[in-house]
């Protein structure tokens, strides 16, 4: 009982909100926390001056906060609203759910996984999608449902429509594709606008294909890297959201490239998914602005 009243007293809420610059608005909401008995645990904003773009994140404990959490929208509206403004809020009660979407390549499934299941991260994985059954040993190691959903040319609508409402009934916040080889369609991004994150290497779009890290040698490439991202109607080009890079040289083999690809990949894609899950992310006209 004890730990689970000091679980109630540590509630808070993020807010992440844009809209055009204004005056005072950083102290209109300040106050209003403060008026209201919150206590503030993180505040940041940035300000774009090319497009007059105001963006912040704040959070507060909300243990003496005496507004009702379904009544804090109305406020921020006041304070805030216009057909400018955009926001959010997330409590830190509700743990998001999140599915993972494979194909054949399991490094980055483990790390999430094992992030997961050792309590790093304050998500649920109740369900994993894959296109081929070769993974699913990974998943029975850790009890998690694993669908097998083989996707072809002819098939690809019936398969994504059992792959939403899959996803509704286990009522997903989030979608990681962890090597997922297929391309999601418009209408898949649509439902989960910002809500799926993406991992390849960097060396798009100078290496293309199934061999990158081969025709990268032959270059004789000096640094490997990788790219998470959130999934639009374009591939490969959605809004950055974590990017890193890695030294090579002349003495390393193929072997050694793919190796060194392999661990930045479940790094950035580590660092994305705790960003997303720690709203920390505002998306604006295609670009990310990721608070830290």
């Amino acid at each position: 009982m004890a730990q689970m009243h000091s679980i109630a007293n540590n509630r808070s809420v993020t807010l992440l909100l844009h809209c055009d610059l204004r005056v005072g608005l950083a102290a209109d909401l300040t106050r209003f926390v403060q008026a209201h008995g919150g206590r503030i645990v993180y505040h940041d904003h940035y300000v774009d001056t090319e497009i007059n773009r105001y963006y912040t994140r704040l959070q507060w404990e909300l243990a003496n906060f005496t507004v009702a959490d379904n009544k804090i929208d109305d406020q921020l509206t006041t304070l805030a609203g216009g057909e400018d403004s955009h926001w959010s809020l997330s409590f830190s009660d509700r743990p998001r759910r999140m599915a993972a979407f494979v194909t054949k390549e399991p490094w980055c499934l483990y790390d999430i996984l094992a992030r997961t299941h050792s309590g790093e991260w304050p998500v649920e994985i109740p369900v994993i999608v894959a296109n081929h059954p070769d993974l699913k040993s990974v998943a029975d190691r850790f009890g998690i449902p694993f669908h097998v959903m083989p996707l072809t040319a002819d098939n690809k609508t019936e398969i994504e429509e059992a792959q939403l409402a899959l996803l509704a009934e286990h009522r997903i916040d989030l979608v990681v594709l962890a090597k997922y080889m297929q391309i999601v369609s418009e209408r898949f991004v649509q439902a989960y606008e910002n809500r799926i994150i993406n991992i390849h290497h960097a060396f798009l779009p100078a290496f293309p294909g199934a061999r990158p890290y081969h025709s990268a040698h032959a270059r004789g490439v000096k640094i490997v890297g990788a790219t998470a991202h959130y999934v639009t109607e374009v591939l490969d080009a959605g809004p950055i959201i974590e990017q890193d890079v890695m030294r090579v040289s002349h003495r390393d083999t193929v072997q050694d490239l793919v190796r060194s690809g392999r661990d930045i990949e479940k790094i950035v894609l580590s660092r994305a998914i705790w960003n997303h899950l720690q709203d920390k992310i505002i998306v604006h006209h295609g670009r990310t602005v990721v608070f830290h």
